[in-house]
């Protein structure tokens, strides 16, 4: 590089070797001044051990406490003169220092022996920005996209001279909130030497007329005198939105202005604008041509491989315990995006920290050295943090699935093959798939009487599945509004979409799609919901890693083009539970209470022929209230509750009850 530094090295990962490539960090790179993909020339050195090393904190504000820790936390670490090097705090905290001097000069490792002195002053060499490509975990590709878009026109202008044309004068990052959109431009603006100038939407609007525009026209002259130059746009949606829906002038003034100097009559020079939005459909159509905006690069949900870098990144200054199983915790993160996946490593220090609490003593100004070492985030700390944090794409529209297993839906074991089949085999055994080149079912209707556990049997696939739970009510997505109810639907999949894999379930489905022409439909607004419902479904975009699950109890009035092959891709028929179902029922109702012996199991599954897996519930639930009842009739104010038990008798008063309702109100009409 164009610097001396000095580093210790370790073999790299098998299918690295052989490249001719070397893998260095952020810091190293920074140290020896050279940039990815830049040749580099190593050579084995001699070094010795430092006898004194002086350090210049390049942060403001390092703690008394922390200078205490930093020996034992550059132990062994090579270094020169002039290097910049990192002690790696409790937790993701850390401090940066140049190293001023070293004694004996030259390469030295520090060792317990040396002494360390850390000057009182910072250095008056600026301190750069922290980010760096490294810190960006699972964006490869896009990285490399944006690289060529943005260092080959700073670094080497005379190759587009020669090649006659133009270089690229802007990016637009697209993706979902917390993607990595705002952390790419800052590993940008560190990486190239380019002076930055950030931009926040909001920041630009001004209350007096013409002001807005000339905050503009400063900045962008300000990086014309300062160039090569990178101006970024973050939430560029919010200065920039479509004019003909916009109803401010002063908003389709600041798109104008911006338009120009984009691709004004005048040259801004070597100045690259950089823009970020979540809502790229919301921007004026003439800012998005080439010219102003030259690439659009969307910055996808991180797949499992990125998922497991991102989840490297952030708990690489964690004191992780050895049961931490990070794989693991990738593979079942589906849908969460980098900030999720650094809100989960925070949330999991953070119940690590929970359990040491009650041993802090507030009173006392340091935390004790043994109490701070003996900090490990383990696996559980990751399991109890995944229940706290749900993924950004679908908060808005998350539900919390309920405690329901395998194990709580009695009986019906055909079924839950089949679903396991459609939802967890193309998970699991995603390689046999492609090598069969069978797609998944895109969805699965379950019919059958009501109370028999179509809803159930859809919570437990989700939480089972280890998938994204979406749950829709039918009648909640129709509006009174013209397009509304459609829009709900395209929202919604979209939703779908960013979180998969995710199950989307349709409790009721007949309620949005009936039968189309069968009349009494008021405006046309289940005509086209249903038109939409079919074209999500089975339309030019492909609907990867969504499972539609539909339930209802009315099959025969739901539109048959919805039933057709590709759309819902089988019908599953749930019965009334046989008797060995029944049995299995009776036995998950009833496992947690307090039963006398007297009560036979199987006495109760004769008298419950024909009944539903609600009625049963229900038959439970009922003689546990009855045996409540006359327990507090009996003894009053001074019950106990180990006095509690459900004998024969009051079973038998419940399924008196329970018969007499289900006489009056029939579960089901046979066509």
């Amino acid at each position: 590089g164009k610097r001396r530094t000095v580093a210790r090295l370790m073999p790299t990962f098998k299918e690295e070797r052989g490249k001719s490539r070397i893998q260095i960090d952020g810091l190293v790179r920074g140290n020896a001044q050279v940039s990815l993909d830049e040749k580099v020339t190593l050579r084995k050195v001699p070094w010795q051990p430092a006898e004194k090393v002086v350090l210049a904190p390049v942060t403001p504000g390092m703690m008394d406490k922390d200078s205490r820790y930093i020996g034992t936390l550059l132990d062994g670490l090579p270094l020169v003169e002039g290097d910049r090097i990192r002690a790696t705090l409790f937790g993701a905290r850390y401090n940066e220092f140049l190293v001023e001097s070293t004694l004996p000069k030259d390469v030295v490792i520090i060792k317990p022996t040396t002494s360390l002195k850390i000057a009182e002053t910072l250095p008056t060499k600026p301190a750069r920005l922290k980010v760096s490509y490294e810190d960006v975990g699972g964006l490869e590709k896009e990285i490399q996209r944006i690289r060529e878009m943005i260092e080959l026109p700073l670094k080497y202008p005379q190759v587009f001279e020669r090649l006659g044309i133009d270089p690229p004068k802007g990016v637009l990052l697209c993706g979902p909130p917390g993607c990595g959109k705002t952390l790419i431009a800052r590993a940008v603006a560190n990486e190239t030497d380019a002076s930055f100038f950030s931009i926040n939407g909001p920041e630009i609007i001004h209350k007096f007329y013409g002001e807005s525009e000339a905050r503009l026209r400063e900045i962008f002259e300000e990086a014309r005198r300062n160039t090569p130059a990178i101006i970024f746009l973050d939430e560029v949606d919010a200065i920039a939105p479509k004019r003909e829906q916009v109803l401010g002038e002063v908003e389709k003034r600041v798109v104008a202005q911006l338009l120009a100097l984009m691709d004004g009559l005048k040259d801004r020079g070597q100045v690259i604008v950089i823009a970020a939005t979540n809502i790229p459909h919301s921007l004026d159509p003439a800012l998005r041509r080439p010219g102003r905006f030259d690439r659009e690069i969307t910055i996808p949900i991180p797949d499992k491989k990125a998922r497991l870098r991102v989840l490297e990144i952030h708990s690489r200054g964690m004191p992780l315990a050895e049961d931490v199983d990070l794989t693991k915790l990738a593979e079942i993160t589906h849908g969460f995006v980098g900030a999720d996946l650094q809100a989960l490593c925070r949330e999991a220090a953070m119940s690590c920290l929970r359990q040491v609490m009650p041993e802090i003593d507030f009173q006392k100004a340091h935390i004790p050295t043994e109490t701070l070492l003996s900090l490990k985030v383990g696996m559980e700390h990751f399991l109890q943090a995944l229940k706290e944090i749900e993924p950004t794409a679908i908060r808005e529209v998350f539900v919390e699935v309920p405690d329901v297993g395998w194990g709580d839906v009695g009986g019906l074991e055909e079924v839950k093959r089949q679903l396991q089949e459609a939802v967890e085999w193309p998970l699991r055994y995603e390689k046999l798939f492609e090598r069969a080149r069978l797609t998944p079912p895109k969805g699965i209707l379950l019919t059958g009487p009501p109370g028999t556990g179509k809803t159930l049997l859809a919570k437990a696939l989700a939480r089972e599945g280890k998938v994204n739970f979406i749950s829709i009510k039918g009648p909640a997505l129709l509006s009174k509004y013209v397009g509304e109810s459609e829009r709900a639907i395209r929202d919604i999949f979209r939703k779908a979409r960013q979180a998969s894999p995710c199950i989307l379930f349709f409790d009721e489905i007949d309620a949005i799609a009936p039968r189309r022409g069968a009349g009494g439909m008021d405006s046309g607004v289940a005509e086209r919901v249903i038109s939409q419902l079919l074209t999500e479904l089975d339309g030019i975009e492909e609907l990867k890693g969504v499972l539609i699950l539909g339930a209802t109890n009315r099959a025969d009035i739901i539109d048959p083009a919805l039933l057709r092959a590709g759309r819902f891709d089988a019908t599953i028929e749930i019965p009334f539970p046989d008797r060995e179902a029944r049995l299995k029922i009776l036995q998950v109702h009833t496992r947690d209470k307090p039963i006398t012996k007297e009560v036979g199991l199987g006495e109760l599954v004769e008298q419950t022929e024909g009944w539903s897996g609600a009625d049963i519930e229900l038959l439970c639930r009922k003689a546990t209230m009855i045996a409540i009842r006359n327990l507090i009739e009996k003894k009053g104010e001074g019950v106990a509750p180990h006095e509690l038990h459900i004998g024969a008798r009051d079973f038998m008063q419940a399924l008196e009850e329970v018969g007499a309702t289900r006489r009056v109100a029939p579960i089901a009409m046979k066509p």
